[in-house]
Parts: structure tokens; C-alpha cells; sequence
């Protein structure tokens, strides 16, 4: 399951990636390192970008921004086609929430059929969540999402599936399906695999009670 899962969340992550580093460096063509643009950028998210995230460890271990440094050594920060590209997906989610432009976040929601940018961070949340527990190996049957996941495109919640995984997994399956419906029929398909395999067994009332799958 946490491989499975791993893999199609990657690629909404580099997807996402890739739309926000578009969308925003097009939009502001003159402000190559936008992320830490005070115009662009809300001042909490740029104080920490520059505290916690581009330290000297971040531009010694990734190439591409060492190398920029060595060879632009008055350049305080890389742009952000090559600095995006090494954020953690959290930090990028962090990274959109703070962009003060709400209808330049609306239109990055647009692209996955979303109409409100606050759905939209609502649901990355939850897969960054799942994707974290995923990275370490952690316990998957029973995890409950840290922030309830709110009504969608992907799904109609109510206190019973706000926090379940198979919830999450229906926003996998959508934002999937809005980059690549192949990917997306591919992963209901595993996914229903795997579960129709335990169904005869003792885990049917684990992926009932806990995961949120119903047979």
C-alpha cells in the first residue's frame, strides 16, 4: 500500500510543482525569485523560506543551486525554476497558501477543476499527510488525517469519512484523474485489487471500520 501510493502521489507533486513555478513565474516575468518578493509573497512564508529552508546545507546539497551560486556569486537566491524544484511538497503547499494573489491561486485551483483555492490546499493537506506517513513507513490502516478533508469535487464528507483514508484516497484518485486519467484508472485499479484480496480475510473489518472502504 505505502509504495502504491507513494508513487501516485509523486505525481501530483510534480505536477503541482510544475503549475505553480508556470503559473507564477509567467505571471511576474520580472521578478525571477518571486518566492521571496514581498509584491508576490506574504512576509511569514518569506521569513521562513530564508530562515529554515534555503540554508547553507540546502544550497551545499542540492547541485543545480550550488552550482548557480559558484557560478552567479552575487546572486543571493537561484530563480525559482531551479529553487522550487527542490522544496519539500510541504513546503510547496506552503509556498501557494502564501502567494497573495488570490486570483492567481484560483486559477492554479482551476487547473484541477477546483473553484475554490481553499479546497484545493484543503486537499494537498491531506495527501501531504498521507504521502509523510507514507516516506516513513508509518502505520497506514489506522491514520486518521490531521485536518478533516472538506467537501468537493472529489467526494461528499461527513463525520463518519472526514478522516479516513480511503477518503484521502478518492482525492488521490481525482487530482490524479485531472493530470492524467491513464494514471488515475490505474490506480483505482490496484487499489481495488488489493482490497478485493483481504476481503475473505481478518483485515475485511480493518479495511471497513478503519480504512473507510466499503465493499
Amino acid at each position: 500500500m505505502h509504495n502504491r501510493l507513494y508513487k501516485y502521489i509523486n505525481r501530483i507533486e510534480i505536477n503541482f510543482r510544475t503549475s505553480i513555478v508556470y503559473n507564477v513565474s509567467n505571471k511576474y516575468l520580472n521578478s525571477p525569485t518571486w518566492f521571496v518578493d514581498t509584491n508576490i509573497m506574504e512576509q511569514k512564508f518569506i521569513e521562513h523560506f530564508c530562515n529554515d529552508i534555503y540554508t547553507y546545507d540546502f544550497k551545499k546539497h542540492n547541485p543545480v543551486i550550488a552550482h548557480h551560486h559558484k557560478k552567479y556569486i552575487n546572486d543571493k537566491f537561484a530563480p525559482a525554476w531551479k529553487t522550487v524544484e527542490f522544496m519539500t511538497f510541504g513546503t510547496i503547499l506552503k509556498l501557494y497558501k502564501n502567494i497573495k494573489d488570490v486570483k492567481l491561486k484560483e486559477n492554479i485551483a482551476s487547473l484541477y477543476g477546483i473553484k475554490n483555492y481553499k479546497c484545493l490546499i484543503n486537499y494537498l493537506t491531506g495527501i501531504v499527510n498521507v504521502r509523510n506517513v507514507c516516506a516513513h513507513s508509518g502505520v497506514l490502516f489506522d491514520h486518521k488525517l490531521f485536518q478533516s478533508l472538506k467537501n468537493g469535487p472529489a467526494l461528499k464528507v461527513n463525520n463518519s469519512n472526514k478522516n479516513k483514508l480511503y477518503s484521502a484516497i478518492l482525492v488521490i484518485i481525482y487530482m490524479l484523474h485531472s493530470i492524467s486519467k491513464n494514471r488515475s484508472d490505474d490506480m483505482k485499479k490496484n487499489i481495488y485489487e488489493l482490497f478485493e484480496k483481504f476481503k475473505e480475510t481478518p483485515l475485511k473489518e480493518i479495511i471497513e471500520n478503519y480504512i473507510g472502504y466499503n465493499y
